[in-house]
């Protein structure tokens, strides 16, 4: 093959190479400073060297924590069979010990008041249509309370009494989630709800008043919206304690008496803020105000504090808000993505706090923290040994201006011992969502990649969460359009370096990284050497016609209705600019995907093909969107650094 650097686009600027999107004025988003790209290192490591992919792969993760009861003991949800199974582990430290085994992912965990039994969630090979099961602490046989194929159930909150439980219901047929209460030892469920609109979603938050009341959650399908209630367990009625049009609430913890709720919002200023809200007073209490996303978090059991989670342009920071004074104490971490841990992550005696840390060099790793003397009082480390922080490749937040002058931030992971001469390959990995974020965390994939003499870039362009609610509506009915463009610029942000070959460039992402990837190929079809979608749609119309009502309700927010909008739908669809594509084609695809089908990924692969392109296509059994199970893993990760092997790095002489 031609050596790829001889390709006469060096000096093109990727952002104008797509039909023009129309002229507009700068996205407002908070302000920042411009990452001159000279200003982009590579360190030198002589101790440097590939990371193994099984290491990376067998460096666990941890999809929901919750305490024991009398929080001596930590229950975490995590694959160290290379299942995500349930493992119990003395809070102060120690071996775990496992107490589920399955081929599922399990996740969702809550512990009954009297201590005895874990609950949790479980789908059946990735379908997302999960039910709610129960074991018992000390070990035991697992019993699956709901076993209702046509009805998804998840978000356990278990009352005081510990004989009820809340939950969200949905029906297969149906668009929106409702709220139901569970009798754990009958299996009988009891409808709160009745939601009319495919586009709202309800979701239990807190009890309240000695479990007579219920705070819930009414939240808008593309999260531009929500809402707060209080629902009367006897009777069934609801009544709105918190709503605005257009506006974001969503409360996420409460005192015990209910009286005090702490909450999130966007009003006034479109960028979430916390705060407090008293029901009785009917008065709002906000903290210092920040330009940059702030949540609330969880309400301490003895009420007096709550968890405050502030989005620093891609990393996070924790704090606990005190309820009477509203000030805030930083818990002491090192920068990266550090976020509280299961649904409650106080202890039962609120004296500490389950954080899971992680950065580009610091694989994910639960920590609880001594709140009284901000120490830390435990840690459990996922990581396999040869995973040294010292030798992991290292990151930075970069801000570049976009066509239209909006400032856009990525997450840059440099390789080491690269030498500023043009000639490094590079990759482009725009995140799923759109309504996501790139954070400044552990990636196996992007470690993967950089080991390897790669620069990684992350982009969040316009769509993305944590930058203000004008930012994350900037692409409405234009996806694949200016966020493309946003996406490109970090191509040319990186060739501007001075490090990186533009003739040398890949493009990966899943789901909605997915269908940049595709967009991308389409529209750009000069600007990626070679790409990997996962799960990425093709086409928005057969996506309409294959989903459920609720994923086209989130379609409809993001593009409008098919038979109202027809052209938008033409627009940004893949399938209709894949003719130009050029980048061979690698897509990954989990058979039981049901937000994105498995249909998608072999119609793009056929559409290729019948062109002559380079496409290929490799389908996983018992994966859905996304992939759980350490093989599939392992060997999707080992096709994609393969695939780029192949067509970004030249051949050996």
């Amino acid at each position: 093959m031609k050596d790829l650097r001889h390709v006469a686009l060096a000096c093109i600027s990727m952002t104008a190479v797509i039909a023009a999107v129309p002229a507009s004025a700068e996205v407002p988003t908070p302000p920042r400073p411009l990452t001159p790209p000279q200003s982009i290192t590579s360190p030198e490591n002589a101790a440097a060297r590939p990371i193994p992919l099984e290491d990376l792969i067998s460096t666990r993760g941890m999809l929901s924590a919750a305490w024991s009861a009398d929080g001596r003991q930590l229950f975490f949800a995590t694959n160290l069979t290379g299942r995500y199974n349930i493992w119990r582990v003395d809070a102060a430290g120690g071996w775990p010990v496992q107490l589920t085994q399955s081929d599922e992912a399990q996740r969702g965990l809550a512990v009954s008041p009297d201590g005895s039994t874990l609950y949790f969630q479980q789908d059946h090979g990735g379908d997302e249509q999960y039910d709610i099961l129960a074991v018992p602490t000390a070990g035991g046989a697992v019993r699956n309370l709901t076993a209702t194929p046509e009805v998804r159930e998840s978000g356990a909150l278990i009352a005081p009494d510990g004989k009820t439980i809340a939950i969200s219901t949905k029906l297969r047929s149906q668009g929106q989630t409702n709220l139901a209460l569970l009798d754990p030892d009958s299996g009988k469920v009891r409808a709160l709800t009745a939601e009319a609109d495919p586009q709202w979603d309800w979701s239990p938050v807190a009890w309240a008043d000695q479990g007579r009341t219920l705070i819930a959650n009414r939240s808008f399908t593309d999260s531009s919206a929500g809402e707060v209630w209080a629902v009367d367990i006897a009777s069934g009625k609801a009544r709105r304690l918190l709503g605005a049009p257009k506006t974001r609430i969503e409360a996420s913890g409460a005192s015990s008496d209910g009286t005090v709720l702490s909450v999130t919002s966007n009003a006034g200023t479109g960028q979430d803020h916390a705060g407090i809200y008293s029901i009785k007073d009917k008065r709002w209490r906000w903290l210092a105000p920040t330009p940059w996303s702030q949540e609330a978090g969880a309400m301490a059991p003895d009420g007096k504090s709550f968890v405050v989670t502030t989005n620093t342009d891609g990393r996070t920071e924790i704090a606990l808000a005190d309820v009477a004074t509203l000030a805030v104490r930083p818990v002491p971490l090192q920068p990266g993505v550090n976020a509280p841990a299961g649904a409650v992550p106080f202890s039962p005696d609120s004296k500490r706090l389950l954080v899971l840390r992680s950065g580009a060099n610091a694989p994910g790793q639960p920590t609880v923290i001594d709140l009284a003397s901000g120490g830390v009082a435990a840690t459990f480390p996922l990581a396999v040994a040869s995973l040294d922080p010292a030798t992991l490749p290292g990151s930075a937040i970069v801000t570049y201006p976009s066509f239209d002058g909006t400032r856009i931030s990525a997450v840059l992971t440099i390789p080491f011992n690269a030498r500023r001469d043009g000639h490094n390959p590079a990759i482009v990995m725009p995140h799923g969502g759109p309504t996501g974020q790139a954070l400044d965390s552990f990636s196996g994939v992007v470690a993967a990649f950089a080991s390897r003499g790669y620069f990684v870039i992350q982009p969040n362009p316009r769509g993305s969460t944590g930058y203000g609610q004008a930012f994350q509506s900037a692409n409405y009915q234009d996806l694949g359009g200016g966020d493309l463009k946003d996406v490109l610029a970090a191509k040319d942000f990186l060739v501007s370096s001075g490090y990186v070959d533009p003739a040398r460039v890949g493009i990966t992402g899943g789901s909605y990284g997915g269908f940049m990837t595709l967009m991308a190929i389409g529209r750009a079809p000069d600007a990626f050497a070679a790409a990997v979608q996962m799960f990425g749609i093709i086409d928005w119309r057969t996506m309409w016609e294959h989903e459920d009502a609720g994923l086209q309700a989130y379609q409809k927010s993001l593009l409008g209705d098919p038979a109202t909008y027809p052209k938008v739908y033409d627009a940004t669809s893949p399938l209709t600019w894949l003719k130009a594509a050029k980048a061979p084609l690698l897509s990954l695809q989990g058979d039981n995907d049901i937000r994105v089908p498995r249909g998608q990924a072999q119609q793009v692969t056929d559409a290729l093909k019948a062109r002559g392109a380079t496409a290929e296509v490799v389908f996983y059994p018992g994966e859905g969107h996304g992939f759980y199970k350490r093989e599939n893993q392992l060997d999707s990760l080992r096709r994609r650094i393969e695939w780029f092997d192949r067509y970004l790095k030249p051949k050996a002489q």
